[in-house]
């Protein structure tokens, strides 16, 4: 059997089938006039559900529209919303989301509304909520919003493709000359703790804490203690903080994403979630050193 699946199935027994009585208890729910909607906190979530919506069984005219509520290019955890999203949140077929403190105009929005919601943390005090960079921890979260939309194990090929990126990430970081990758802010547990990796973070888990001055010396320090060859910037923040470390070790920048969010032109380009983890590797066996 291929791992995800096995794993997949596992967790379905647990949470799965709990998430469908809720659902069945609470509706179809309303999605008002413009038809049924299932709403995501931010890309990887949209991600998700999109491709829950695109195996469910029925007919197309009445499959929900995903609805992103983060703007495209935008940093999810500065995430306000306005009137129009609030009702969105409240009329929506499902709402998805991180909680933990995420996204919270998002999580009292979700306080508010009676339809099923699901957050894709497993404890409320999981202190790293970026799960979405595991891929076999997302395949759970597809499992989940599959569940809820009702397609069942239809999305064989979801799981198959996450599987498959998951055999990558473990071949391509068997063999690395180092282990610790040096972040921005600290979005890569998950994915360190599934591939033997260690992150060292320049700041917590939000992207835009900026270090004191003593912090960025003792950061500079660890870095060069590392022995490191690379810090990573993201897309969606300022790398102020990474060229200033990598200026001071002697090491280059480069980019690894955390999947908050696409830019428009990405999206048009035909980049997602798939793709963009596998740059991510690609820039991972290049800044360790594998073979």
């Amino acid at each position: 059997m291929i791992p995800v699946l096995i794993d997949v199935l596992a967790w379905a027994l647990v949470r799965v089938l709990a998430l469908l009585l809720v659902v069945l208890a609470a509706g179809c729910g309303g999605g008002g006039d413009d038809g049924p909607t299932v709403v995501a906190g931010f890309y990887p979530l949209a991600w998700a559900a999109e491709q829950s919506i695109g195996q469910a069984p029925g007919e197309s005219s009445i499959m929900p529209e995903v609805v992103n509520l983060t703007p495209a290019g935008a940093e999810p955890h500065d995430l306000e919303l306005s009137a129009r999203d609030v009702e969105r949140v409240r009329d929506a077929e499902l709402v998805v989301y991180v909680g933990g403190g995420f996204q919270p105009a998002l999580e009292e929005a979700v306080a508010e509304r009676d339809g099923p919601s699901l957050d894709v943390l497993l404890t409320a005090e999981e202190r790293d909520p970026h799960v979405w960079l595991d891929p076999v921890r997302f395949a759970r979260i597809v499992t989940e919003v599959d569940a809820a939309l009702g397609a069942g194990s239809s999305s064989v090929d979801v799981f198959l493709e996450l599987d498959a990126l998951d055999q990558e990430f473990r071949r391509g970081l068997a063999r690395c000359e180092r282990r610790e990758i040096v972040t921005t802010h600290a979005a890569f547990g998950h994915l360190a703790a599934r591939y033997g990796l260690e992150q060292l973070a320049l700041t917590g888990s939000s992207p835009e804490a900026e270090p004191s001055p003593r912090e960025l010396e003792r950061l500079i320090d660890d870095v060069r203690a590392s022995g490191a060859t690379t810090v990573f910037a993201e897309p969606l923040v300022s790398d102020s903080v990474a060229q200033t470390v990598a200026r001071e070790v002697g090491v280059r920048v480069a980019v690894l994403d955390p999947l908050e969010g696409l830019s428009e032109e990405r999206l048009e380009a035909g980049e997602d979630y798939v793709s963009v983890m596998r740059d991510n590797l690609a820039a991972l066996r290049e800044a360790l050193g594998c073979r």
